[in-house]
């Protein structure tokens, strides 16, 4: 199983800021450290080339993060201060996830160690969100297969509004989403299917809510290729996330989608999302959990 990293993953930012920058870092050791996986089956990725940002961006917006010159009103929107280092570090998460999205069509699953931006729109950042890499890999793929049916599976605890809004005209991408209803972002965008959960959601009620609703998406569109934005912000202590799942509740949701996609031979992507635990390196290990899953169920699948 490839997965797709890099060190400029990690981005330096000011002290006490809530993005947990050092997660990407982390997980990866955690995931060679434990053996889970074999340092060959962590690929380095450079930053994307500028004409793949602009199947989804507008000219204006990537030449303002790649100088540096967001404003103040914009900065606050995206969440994170502008610098040079800003746009190679998003370029390059967007370069791991496409090629994640080619590892998993040519092998059955692919892994970037960060990704799911999904709070990016055309024409600029939110909630930490720079260039939305999920959006970007779909249409890198419809321009080699024209008539790829790709759904994108968010289980974020945030609605994926910056995925929705470029991708939402398109008949050949099905976006689900289940997520908080009263949580960040404030204004939704609508999907094919979204999905709301109360504020502090209990983990059975939102593992009920989650397999039926999926289950009718996949029967309604039948996808050759899944993009999972994972998140790990479902968890109880999350900061943000306002759900009340456990550390038996996210690894039970991983199981069973993972199992669903490889056993019906779904290629699937999967991607980090959110997440911001309360306990230093927590989210790392969320992150990790998810990883080790795909890679345990990518050996019972490999060859159906």
């Amino acid at each position: 199983m490839r997965c797709f990293y890099s060190q400029d993953f990690e981005l330096a930012l000011p002290a006490g800021h809530p993005f947990p920058m050092d997660k990407f870092r982390v997980s990866k050791d955690m995931l060679l450290e434990g053996g889970i996986l074999r340092p060959e089956e962590i690929i380095d990725v450079r930053v994307a080339d500028s004409h793949l940002l602009k199947l989804a961006h507008q000219p204006d917006y990537i030449s303002k993060i790649q100088s540096g010159l967001l404003d103040r009103k914009e900065q606050l929107l995206l969440g994170l201060p502008a610098s040079p280092q800003l746009y190679s570090r998003s370029a390059t998460e967007v370069e791991a996830t496409r090629l994640a999205c080619h590892a998993a069509l040519a092998e059955g699953i692919g892994v970037c160690l960060a990704g799911g931006t999904h709070h990016a729109f055309s024409e600029h950042g939110e909630g930490y969100c720079v260039f939305n890499d999920i959006a970007i890999a779909i249409r890198d793929i419809q321009d080699k297969q024209p008539g790829i049916r790709i759904m994108v599976v968010d289980t974020d605890a945030h609605q994926g509004n910056g995925t929705n809004a470029i991708l939402g005209h398109d008949p050949r991408v099905f976006t689900y989403s289940i997520h908080v209803g009263r949580n960040y972002p404030t204004k939704k965008v609508d999907g094919s299917m979204d999905v709301e959960t109360v504020r502090y959601v209990e983990g059975e009620m939102y593992l009920k809510q989650l397999f039926t609703s999926l289950a009718n998406a996949l029967d309604a569109f039948s996808p050759d290729l899944v993009i999972w934005v994972a998140g790990a912000d479902n968890h109880r202590n999350d900061r943000f996330g306002q759900m009340h799942l456990s550390v038996k509740d996210l690894q039970r949701r991983d199981e069973v989608l993972l199992r669903a996609f490889l056993r019906n031979r779904i290629p699937v992507t999967v991607l980090y999302g959110g997440g911001y635990n309360r306990q230093p390196e927590f989210t790392a290990k969320l992150h990790r959990n998810t990883v080790a899953t795909a890679k345990k169920l990518a050996a019972e699948y490999r060859g159906l």
